[in-house]
């Protein structure tokens, strides 16, 4: 097994854990064959997950539409990854038409460039490679009908900048109504990477949504690894998110005896979507479920799984073992999820990371008619 950033022919897509819709937004550089891909993980006992049809890319067409820019286009398979480069060094990589972005490396102070996201890459039950990690959305709109929909296929919209400031990338996925249009821009400067998103209801009834960016920074072991600027914030105990491109031990289940595990006991198995909102169920006692921060320097050492609310708009994870540090900010979003794997697997190895997220799961965006809400995640380098 491979990890960070690393690519293959194939790639496999995963979606949300509770089967739903998805539907496809065609564009010019979308041929007209579509492909199944398997992506049943044996190792994880977690509910199902459903396959998503994508379709071929053509990768001529992004050179001829949207060349320069700093950003370069590279087929794998029936996929494309769109490489976004800099001239002080900074990179980032973004995978369509997943959407999944596999790839930051920033300059650092000793003059080389460092890999931020954590990426996994392992093989599939056909051979096929399966991607995990890095930053992703996951998002999950219903409307008056509860009916759900959430955006997996990103289509290329626009390529603004140049590799001497930033450059700017923007996808967009709408449902096969348009009634809900979601617009995510990833910007990549010369200290930070940016993923702005904006949600608008083109509905003429209200709309609900959850969901989180969700970012895998590595780390040489969470034993190492610190969050700083924490203390005061009141959090939440939750179950791992399950989202299309979580990273999750297999060894997590109902039988840890972990804080993590007996919140599976509690709380019942969950997918990403399924209900976070009904998480006070009577079982579970007020001490385990909540709490507030107590320490401005927390290790992250032990298995955690939180959503903090009235956390600071930016806090930084230090890693000693690397000698680097990520200031983390968000726009928008009221809420901050994270999760730590803890320090009982291999240093440097498939679980040597931290999820941060910029979330609303807690309190679900209400969205009128012609509303539209925006929000962003900021992953900044301050070791230059």
């Amino acid at each position: 097994m491979a990890y960070r950033s690393l690519f293959s022919p194939n790639f496999t897509h995963f979606s949300s854990a509770r089967p739903i819709s998805h539907h496809l937004y065609y564009h010019p550089y979308l041929s007209s064959t579509s492909l199944q891909y398997n992506n049943i993980r044996k190792e994880l006992s977690f509910p199902y997950v459903a396959s998503v049809p994508y379709q071929p890319i053509n990768v001529d067409y992004l050179e001829g539409e949207f060349s320069g820019h700093g950003v370069t286009f590279e087929g794998i398979g029936d996929n494309c990854v769109a490489k976004m480069g800099l001239d002080n060094g900074s990179t980032a990589t973004l995978m369509l038409p997943s959407g999944l972005i596999t790839s930051y490396k920033a300059p650092m102070w000793h003059g080389s460039t460092v890999e931020l996201l954590h990426t996994s890459v392992s093989e599939g039950d056909d051979g096929e490679a399966v991607i995990q990690g890095g930053v992703s959305l996951a998002l999950n709109y219903e409307d008056d009908n509860e009916v759900p929909w959430s955006p997996s296929t990103w289509v290329l919209r626009d390529i603004r900048g140049n590799s001497k400031d930033s450059i700017k990338v923007e996808l967009i996925s709408s449902d096969t109504d348009n009634m809900v249009e979601t617009r995510h821009i990833v910007t990549l400067g010369e200290d930070i990477l940016t993923s702005e998103i904006s949600v608008t209801n083109s509905n003429s009834s209200p709309l609900q949504w959850t969901g989180s960016i969700i970012s895998h920074l590595t780390v040489s072991s969470p034993e190492a690894t610190y969050a700083l600027g924490l203390e005061g914030s009141n959090f939440h105990n939750v179950p791992p998110f399950l989202s299309n491109f979580g990273i999750i031990p297999s060894d997590l289940d109902e039988e840890n005896d972990s804080e993590i595990g007996r919140l599976w006991k509690q709380m019942g198995l969950k997918g990403f979507f399924s209900g976070l909102g009904q998480r006070n169920k009577k079982n579970a006692s007020e001490e385990e479920m909540e709490g507030e921060e107590d320490d401005g320097y927390k290790q992250l050492n032990e298995q955690m799984s939180r959503i903090y609310t009235c956390a600071p708009r930016f806090f930084t994870l230090i890693d000693r073992g690397r000698r680097n540090s990520v200031v983390v900010g968000r726009d928008g979003f009221d809420e901050v999820y994270m999760y730590s794997p803890g320090s009982s697997h291999e240093i440097y190895g498939e679980y040597s990371f931290i999820c941060v997220g910029q979330s609303t799961m807690l309190k679900p965006i209400m969205l009128g008619p012609g509303e539209v809400w925006r929000g962003s995640q900021h992953l900044h380098n301050p070791n230059m």
